[in-house]
């Protein structure tokens, strides 16, 4: 049973990563882009950049040695961290510590690490700081490699607000973060 399980999770985390480098691929081919498409991307790629450089103020891993993996759901979502490679504890063990550490924060209403690392105009970030005590839980639990956070409201300003910050996430943090589904590791 548990090859069962620990298979398809190996083959969505290489899928997800697979899909990355497909994307970098394409973000990097030149020979069809005008000069505007060229000037956006090149602002894309700095903008990562800059992401990268001020994540190392808040996240105490390392960002290249993990994948972020956001699942979207009906009430809001799923937020993993996991070392790209499970023999590397020493990851596993400060995506654990700072994932506990933002969940305690975000429970407060205190959002100050990702304003610092993707900005105050963070799409969602505005409705996930006003939002009343209790409107979210969110869960946190050990997974094989990381942690994950469970985000769950029954308030729909709020879920937009949460599938915003996730794209969000997705787009800054680019080749080391990946779109989930119901594979998710347990």
């Amino acid at each position: 049973m548990f090859k069962l399980l620990v298979i398809p999770s190996i083959l969505f985390v290489f899928a997800g990563l697979t899909q990355a480098e497909d994307n970098d691929s394409k973000m990097t081919d030149h020979s069809n882009m005008d000069h505007a498409a060229h000037m956006a991307m090149m602002a894309n790629q700095q903008r990562q950049a800059d992401v990268s450089q001020r994540g190392k103020d808040v996240m105490p891993f390392t960002l290249a040695a993990t994948t972020h993996i956001f699942t979207k759901d009906a009430e809001g979502g799923v937020q993993q961290v996991v070392a790209k490679k499970f023999s590397d504890t020493a990851q596993i063990k400060l995506v654990r510590q700072h994932l506990k550490e933002i969940r305690e924060q975000f429970l407060k209403g205190d959002f100050s690490g990702p304003s610092h690392i993707h900005g105050q105009d963070m799409p969602g970030l505005a409705d996930l700081k006003v939002a009343k005590s209790g409107q979210i839980s969110i869960a946190y639990k050990d997974v094989k490699g990381g942690a994950k956070l469970t985000y769950k409201t029954s308030d729909m300003t709020l879920v937009a607000a949460l599938h915003q910050w996730f794209d969000a996430q997705l787009s800054d943090h680019s080749k080391d973060a990946v779109e989930g589904h119901a594979h998710q590791r347990r």
